[in-house]
């Protein structure tokens, strides 16, 4: 779950001002019994965890004592996860989800914070929490010696809209309430070392007139970053936006960031580059297992349902999805074995190490603009004029074979990789294409995705050769897949004319 909380410090002799005479009509303050709080943070000896805003604590007296923070996009905002569990056995999940950020090292305690707490909750005439008020008394203690003490007052929106959060805030800074930085209370009681700078870096803003270096160090730390970003939601199945999944999300990550290393090849030393190139192959490979089959599921859904008209057997398409769902869970089951594996521990060292300090030849200290066009314009001609063995763009023929098709689609995904990394700092043109491209790459994805989809379909029908119900329908899911494959294929040459021309395509030499 979400949890969305703003903090604030205060004097030990502050006062919380009148709460009922600033909420809205309609919401009444309902003052809780005064509560103490004891928990332990689990951290690796260098507070790796704590550095990069993630959190493992062990709280008495909770229901499920045992809970995960992890950092969101927002300030404020963190995913909670809490568990079962003995004080001195963290669950293996927990250790798990925090993998991308302790990258294996052993966790042990870290800090004890005992908190006194007097809460108020915001309820509407429904009874329903809005929101949430916690006047802290922190200490923060060693065995039984109080190392030092502190006060805070936590908001937590529960049911309540953040406009609620904005009444109370005015409220409690007018009081004289501080609003600052959000500083967990474990960073907090850990004093400045865990506050550092976290291992894993994040890329930051390039100068006025970067290097070709600065170019890739920035790309190397954002595909990083995106990578290890959704490890914790890939095990946790969670859900990312209302179309998309965190496995999607690190999979790109990963084909990303090997695009990156081969369209930035003679900028980076092919001696470090190539066993990431090749373990990112690895993850991603096995990735792509349970994206295909969140794609497929997803994909007889809406095909199913496209012509309302025309309605399937809807028995005959949950037996269908009932074999998409067991290659789903299978493919899910090995993503969490690899994830588990030293292997992903050993490439998420790599990973973090290569954020530090990418290893670059002497050409990465160029200018940008003078170097990179020309390493973006080679995965451009791959795609525009092909070779001996994949068509160019231009001359895809209309009534080529799906895997001619698809292969082009490989070039196009390179090179549009290849534009979206310098697109920024070279802007322009460059820009110009990288939107285009993907207007492009939208069209053969829809293309290899209903070509696939309709193989599937059929295949699973002959898996049942008794199953009449099936094959009927597996026949006309076919049928749909191949009337969108043409589609695509009719409206590719204006999306390919419009992403070639030569007002975006002449900066590339």
């Amino acid at each position: 779950m979400l949890e969305e909380e703003r903090k604030y410090d205060v004097e030990a002799g502050f006062t919380l001002p009148d709460l009922a005479a600033v909420v809205p009509d309609g919401i009444r303050v309902v003052r809780m019994p005064p509560v103490t709080l004891a928990a332990s943070y689990l951290d690796t000896a260098d507070l790796r965890l704590a550095r990069a805003g993630v959190s493992l604590r062990h709280r008495k007296g909770d229901e499920l004592p045992w809970t995960v923070k992890l950092p969101a996009d927002s300030p404020g905002v963190r995913h909670e996860i809490s568990r079962p569990g003995r004080p001195k056995s963290p669950p293996a999940e927990l250790v798990g989800l925090v993998t991308a950020y302790s990258r294996g090292a052993e966790l042990r305690p870290a800090v004890l914070v005992r908190t006194v707490r007097q809460a108020y909750e915001l309820r509407d005439g429904a009874d329903r929490v809005l929101a949430e008020i916690a006047d802290d008394a922190v200490q923060v203690r060693d065995g039984k010696q109080v190392r030092s003490t502190f006060r805070e007052i936590e908001v937590e929106r529960k049911e309540g809209g953040p406009e609620l959060l904005d009444v109370l805030e005015s409220a409690l800074t007018a009081a004289g309430a501080r609003a600052g930085n959000f500083v967990p209370k474990h960073v907090r009681a850990l004093g400045p070392a865990a506050e550092a700078t976290p291992d894993l870096v994040p890329p930051g803003e390039l100068p006025a007139r970067p290097s070709a270096g600065d170019v890739v160090t920035a790309a190397v730390r954002r595909g990083v970053g995106r990578l290890l970003g959704h490890d914790p939601l890939v095990r946790l199945r969670a859900p990312v936006g209302d179309d998309d999944t965190a496995v999607h999300q690190m999979r790109v990550g990963c084909r990303r960031l090997r695009s990156d290393l081969r369209t930035f090849g003679p900028l980076v030393r092919k001696a470090w580059a190539k066993p990431l190139r090749d373990e990112l192959k690895w993850l991603a490979g096995i990735l792509g297992l349970a994206r295909d089959a969140e794609v497929l599921r997803a994909r007889l859904s809406r095909t199913a349902a496209a012509d309302p008209l025309a309605p399937l057997d809807a028995a005959a398409v949950r037996r269908i999805d009932a074999v998409l769902v067991a290659r789903h869970e299978a493919a899910l089951a090995a993503v969490d074995e690899a994830l588990g594996s030293q292997r992903y521990r050993d490439l998420v060292e790599a990973l973090v190490d290569a954020t530090r300090a990418p290893q670059l030849t002497d050409r990465a200290d160029a200018p940008a603009d003078k170097v990179l066009p020309r390493l973006v314009a080679r995965p451009w001609h791959r795609l525009t004029d092909g070779d001996d063995e994949v068509d160019g763009a231009a001359d895809l023929d209309p009534a080529a074979p799906d895997e001619r098709w698809h292969a082009v689609r490989i070039n196009g995904k390179r090179a549009r990789y290849a534009v979206d990394a310098v697109a920024g700092v070279l802007g322009g043109d460059a820009a110009k294409l990288a939107k285009a491209l993907a207007k492009v790459q939208d069209l053969l994805g829809e293309h290899q995705d209903a070509a696939v989809a309709a193989q599937t379909w059929l295949g699973i029908a002959e898996q049942e050769p008794g199953d009449h119900a099936v094959a009927v329908t597996a026949g006309r899911l076919a049928e749909r897949e191949r009337a969108a494959v043409r589609t695509a294929r009719t409206a590719f040459p204006a999306a390919w004319r419009r992403a070639s021309g030569k007002r975006r395509t002449a900066w590339l030499r």
